[in-house]
């Protein structure tokens, strides 16, 4: 066969890279950059190659697995199918829907056949206690913008082509390839910024790749970014009043006055570690700037204060007459617009509509914070968690206090999970179900096109065929409803006619039919023929015609923000600060646990040593590359030290998604590799008060020196 040229999106990460991948005979020869891409114009990270990793890892399950004692056996489809099916429905019938948990991974969103085919399969087991990834990550994002927009996924995103002044809170863009912001290049859009004259401030623990390009970098505690942006709000409203532009009709005004009452810069200086001379020149220069956008990610997420923090990122963007607008913070117009989609069907959004059994945490979503999901495993009484479904998720490796999660895992009378690989979590399960890998099936952004800084569209077919009797995730998950049917006759009969034609029509059929409905009123054809992309355009802006709230106004203020912020208000005015905390971070080479089997990815220097600044290096006895235990309330870790003027005083921080050497795990490359898995730290007490969404950073913990 003669070389062939495959053009698809790289499905590895938020940022969308379109790629070319030359083959000959089914092998792949090179995944280079696609120079054609309207959207990456040849750029890609290391995570592209992974694709080729994946694709030919010899530890990728192909077959369906069932564990019979400490034993995993090959089965058929129709067993495996026939046994999940009848399980989950047992235990249903016995204890209850609410007996049969679900969690979704991170993985799912880069899958449009699991967007459009696995709510069909949480519908039919219908159980509340439903739990994803967004718990431990962007949950605070969706809250702001279902509260102020009126829809969960109208999630604005920075104008970066077209802003004078970045200011990124608590992200490293560089190494995530943005998130909840999708921006490939991000160190290309950086000089393009400083090109124009404009510039960018990252403000963050870390001493982080993005900072290190940045044009300047302050440190701040962990935790206390809310006292920051309060400060801004406080020299806006009581110095630079006459500065402040007039709020658009379609906004609802609010007391700013009374939001950052006491909230000085002199106060927030002294929590901060930002002085209040730098607090009242970013104030000034932030309404000054031609043009300005905010942007807050994990770091300003998952922390105690995480709902809030995001909250206040958008107002702060809109009062200052940033938002929707050139340069500002503005909206995607996708091909296929999900949020009016789901809008038309009634669904933007929930909050609280039920809690949690045991804690009491509300539901966002139709989902509930994992951090309760061990608890509610290992918690007698009605209601009880008896079974788990997990797809493309490993939770033990990815949510907090996560010894606590294997052992409730291990006492599920069932489990099944849709997933390819043998890892910390999926050992745990009594069945799995290995959809094919990315390059066997046909790819489109549904989620990562609504938060793009450029309008696009992109469709690729499978490169390759799967193996003989390979199923993707919906053809399982097909599979299971057929295998699930319950309730009355005309119900049966309708979920049977649904699944029919959704089966007949595929993800790609299904597709085909958003794509002509939407704002672009494409079709499949046209997109397969623009092999690398469409380009739809800059951000524009839409305001009032795009929001969802009843009222079509923007709110700024929603009740329960006001209500959170004097909840929390004696906190913030507390001078109480931890003396050592533990933060995350990213890498380039890595995306969470996922990517850590690839041996193109973990080749280099260990990644996930302990970074510590030289002052508590010495105060601790802590030597360089020394052993060093690491102990906070629900677990310790011993692994080794980095002693690095990269993270400030009083601030530890590990990597996520490692720590691979556990028995039963199958993930040869990954556990050759090592490292420690930072969530047996995380403590599944720590929320944000306002959403549930997991505190993983700013844990407070203990080091100490260990003698070899």
């Amino acid at each position: 066969m003669t070389i062939q040229t495959h053009k698809r999106t790289c499905s590895l990460c938020e940022a969308t890279c379109g790629i070319e991948v030359r083959h000959e005979d089914g092998q792949i020869l090179s995944i280079k950059g696609d120079k054609d891409d309207p959207f990456s114009k040849g750029y890609i990270c290391p995570k592209a190659t992974a694709l080729q990793d994946l694709h030919e890892d010899p530890d990728r399950l192909r077959l369906p697995m069932i564990r019979r004692g400490d034993e995993w056996h090959e089965v058929s489809w129709n067993e495996a199918l026939d046994y999940t099916a009848s399980e989950l429905m047992r235990i249903r019938d016995q204890h209850g829907r609410d007996a049969v948990a679900s969690y979704l991974g991170n993985p799912n969103v880069h899958n449009y056949g699991n967007l459009l085919f696995g709510p069909m399969l949480l519908k039919a087991i219908g159980s509340k206690n439903k739990f994803s990834a967004t718990s431990v990550d962007q949950l605070p994002h969706h809250m702001a913008s279902l509260q102020m927009l009126g829809h969960q996924l109208l999630q604005p995103v920075a104008d970066i082509d077209r802003t004078d002044f970045l200011i990124i809170i608590g992200g490293n863009p560089l190494a995530s390839n943005g998130s909840m912001m999708t921006v490939p290049d991000f160190r290309g859009r950086i000089k393009g910024i400083q090109a124009r004259g404009g510039r960018v401030l990252v403000i963050d623990p870390r001493a982080t790749e993005t900072a290190r390009v940045a044009d300047e970098h302050w440190f701040i505690r962990p935790g206390q970014d809310i006292q920051l942006l309060l400060a801004v709000l406080h020299v806006w409203v009581h110095e630079l009043s006459a500065q402040l532009p007039a709020l658009p009709d379609y906004v609802t005004p609010a007391d700013l006055s009374a939001i950052c009452a006491g909230m000085t810069p002199e106060h927030a200086a002294d929590r901060t570690g930002i002085s209040a001379e730098a607090i009242r020149q970013l104030a000034g220069d932030w309404l000054s700037a031609e043009s300005a956008s905010c942007y807050g990610r994990m770091g300003v997420s998952v922390q105690q204060y995480g709902g809030l923090c995001q909250w206040l990122i958008m107002v702060l963007n809109i009062v200052s007459g940033n938002f929707d607008r050139e340069g500002g913070l503005m909206l995607s117009h996708p091909a296929v617009d999900l949020p009016a989609i789901l809008a038309a069907r009634g669904s933007r959004g929930n909050f609280n509509r039920y809690q949690s059994r045991v804690r009491g945490l509300p539901e966002f979503g139709g989902e509930l914070p994992v951090s309760v999901l061990a608890e509610e495993i290992l918690t007698s009484g009605e209601g009880q968690v008896k079974a788990l479904v997990t797809m493309a998720g490993n939770p033990v490796v990815s949510t907090p206090n996560s010894t606590q999660l294997v052992t409730a895992l291990d006492s599920l009378e069932f489990m099944v999970s849709i997933d390819y690989y043998l890892n910390e979590t999926t050992r745990h399960a009594h069945v799995i179900l290995p959809p094919c890998g990315p390059l066997e099936r046909d790819h489109y952004d549904l989620i990562f096109n609504s938060f793009a800084v450029r309008n696009v569209a992109k469709y690729a077919p499978a490169l390759f065929p799967p193996d003989k009797g390979a199923k993707e995730d919906w053809q399982i998950i097909h599979g299971l409803l057929k295998r699930m049917g319950r309730g009355s006759l005309k119900t049966r009969l309708q979920g049977r006619l649904v699944l029919g034609i959704m089966g007949w029509m595929k993800p790609s059929g299904i597709l085909n039919a958003m794509l002509k409905r939407g704002p672009y009123k494409l079709t499949l054809k046209q997109l397969k023929a623009a092999s690398s992309g469409m380009d739809l355009g800059p951000l524009r802006p839409c305001m009032p015609e795009r929001l969802f709230t009843r009222d079509r106004k923007l709110h700024l203020a929603p009740d329960l923000y006001l209500e959170e912020l004097e909840r929390v208000r004696p906190q913030l005015l507390a001078k109480n600060v931890e003396d050592l905390v533990l933060i995350g971070r990213r890498h380039v080479r890595s995306n969470n646990s996922w990517l850590h089997n690839s041996r193109r990815l973990i080749k280099g220097p260990r990644r996930d040593r302990l970074m510590i600044h030289p002052e508590d290096a010495e105060r601790f006895g802590i030597a360089e590359g020394g052993t060093v235990e690491i102990s906070s309330r629900v677990g310790k870790l011993v692994t080794e030290a980095e002693i690095t003027e990269e993270v400030m005083p009083g601030v530890v921080s590990l990597p996520h998604g490692w720590g691979h050497n556990v028995d039963g795990v199958r993930l040869e490359t990954a556990r050759e590799a090592g490292g420690v898995n930072t969530n047996v730290l995380t403590d599944d007490a720590r929320l944000d008060g306002l959403t549930g969404n997991a505190a993983l950073n700013g844990v407070p913990v203990s080091v100490a020196a260990v003698s070899r």
